[in-house]
């Protein structure tokens, strides 16, 4: 294994600066780890190298002509495939999107190239993100690079796995109810949900427009925190983007401290219905934040306990308006009957061959949750909860600084599992839901390996709306906390993955 590729991004950044390693070799030496073991792993459903190389090759010249370059110039990253990009197809994991190419590139991915960042490919992921695992991708799933027979979590289990095997130093993640913190918490990285609006949702092939985010996926808080900076920023392509800048990410990461800070243990989200080992672990991090200096408080959010039936109502209503655009007559796949088919035929056969049974299942719920006579009952009950779950957060926020808690009930588990049953798939995301629902950051770290079966378990910081350096100055502290004890980081326990080590 090319020991560049297990480097942090952080550390890659200063090898780059100072001229010791070239962005070719770098970018190089992750395109060789795709081929290695992207066959097993199936992190990426589209690979492009010779684009990446010919944006490396670039700055190389430039830094050698002594160019003034972006700190992460020539840095490789890894790009969840339903954020557009006009290089190369946009999927959004669906047959009904196979093979299109977008006009036009999201504006985060508009901002790595602006950076000069090598884009090595697009990450698989569930289908339009409606997954805990990215076994509804159509084109098959991801695997852990801890145990391939396991999850890599979802729905971007794609950049979640493409980190943790070392196929990427970073990598762009969406999150709607956790689709960037449940994977990270399952491979052992670092992913982070951003306030609402902090990062531009233009060009992101939506799920639910009130409750997408686009974020980071990464090895440590500080190439999070970096990446961060990089995708950040007001955008007027969206009518949601903040119009104020946040600070600076990485600065808050380089302070790392929990001293004098109130951690709030969140009542509803810790003991019974948390594997022992994830609930041992999460135990372990109050004890090490007590001992730096942090007071550690219980907070209460009652309407927590309602927070999964209200999302899996506004989630579903907003896809079913969401995807109403993917009727096989503007763009995508058209599957044309026998006969002499009328506008709703095509349409109806496009959709029912182009999406997978957990789209029709959420179009369905989404639909009748909006139907006459159901609206107020269903989707409008639904926010009245999201209303609550913000008025307890905020009292929470009254007590404490930072909210804590086990990312996901479990470590990974098995292909299979949990597919003959939703409701179960869907408890997945029971930590995680409400900071969708309030639009607050949410960071996920990793937090040792559990007792059980030795796989990675991960601790969520939640902090209030546009504090996001907050989370990543205590994360970052947790984070120096965790190597004290273990030796070394989480991801340097490479030699125990499962794939290419």
């Amino acid at each position: 294994m090319n020991e560049l590729i297990r480097k942090s991004a952080a550390e890659l950044v200063e090898l780059l600066g100072s001229k010791q390693v070239s962005s070719v070799e770098v970018t190089k030496a992750h395109l060789d780890r795709i081929t290695e073991v992207n066959p097993t792993i199936h992190s990426y459903l589209h690979v492009t190298d010779e684009a990446a190389l010919s944006v490396a090759a670039d700055i190389d010249r430039r830094r050698a002509a002594g160019e003034s370059l972006s700190p992460l110039a020539g840095l490789p990253i890894a790009v969840k495939d339903n954020l557009t990009t006009t290089d190369a197809p946009t999927t959004a994991g669906s047959k009904i999107l196979e093979g299109w190419v977008p006009q036009y590139d999201a504006t985060v991915v508009r901002r790595l190239r602006e950076q000069g960042m090598p884009i090595l490919g697009k990450t698989n992921l569930d289908e339009f993100a409606m997954g805990s695992s990215t076994e509804f991708s159509a084109y098959g799933p991801s695997k852990n690079p801890w145990d391939i027979e396991r999850i890599p979590g979802g729905s971007g289990g794609g950049s979640s796995s493409a980190v943790a095997a070392f196929t990427a130093p970073l990598a762009i993640g969406s999150d709607t109810g956790g689709s960037i913190r449940f994977p990270a918490a399952v491979t052992g990285t670092v992913g982070h949900k951003p306030t609402y609006g902090a990062v531009s949702r233009y060009g992101l092939i939506a799920l639910a427009s009130s409750l997408d985010q686009i974020g980071p996926v990464s090895r440590s808080v500080l190439d999070a925190a970096l990446l961060q900076d990089v995708i950040a920023g007001h955008d007027p392509h969206d009518s949601t983007s903040l119009p104020e800048s946040l600070g600076s990410m990485a600065d808050a990461a380089r302070r790392a401290s929990v001293a004098g800070k109130r951690i709030g243990v969140i009542k509803q989200l810790t003991g019974a219905g948390f594997q022992p080992g994830v609930q041992a672990r999460f135990d372990e991090s109050l004890a090490l934040l007590a001992k730096a200096g942090a007071e550690i408080v219980e907070v209460d959010c009652p309407s927590f306990e309602y927070a999964i039936a209200a999302y899996y109502l506004i989630l579903p209503a907003e896809a079913s308006s969401n995807l109403a655009k993917f009727d096989s007559v503007r763009f995508g796949l058209r599957i044309t009957p026998e006969g002499n088919p009328t506008i709703e035929r095509v349409m109806a056969a496009t959709r029912e061959a182009g999406f997978g049974p957990e789209v029709k299942r959420r179009i369905i719920l989404g639909t009748y949750a909006l139907s006459s006579g159901y609206y107020d009952a269903y989707y409008g009950s639904a926010q009245k909860v999201r209303t609550l779950i913000q008025r307890d957060l905020a009292a929470a926020f009254e007590k404490a600084d930072v909210l804590v808690s086990p990312t996901a009930p479990t470590t990974a588990f098995k292909f299979g599992e949990k597919l003959e049953d939703p409701l179960a798939m869907y408890l997945n995301d029971i930590a995680t839901i409400p900071a969708n629902l309030a639009g607050i950051p949410g960071m996920a770290i990793p937090n040792g390996l559990a007792d059980e079966d030795g796989l990675p378990s991960g601790i969520q910081l939640l902090a209030p709306a546009r504090e996001d350096a907050r989370l990543y100055e205590v994360a970052a502290a947790l984070e120096a906390l965790h190597e004290g004890v273990w030796g070394k980081r989480m991801m340097d326990f490479a030699p125990e993955l499962k794939v290419g080590a």
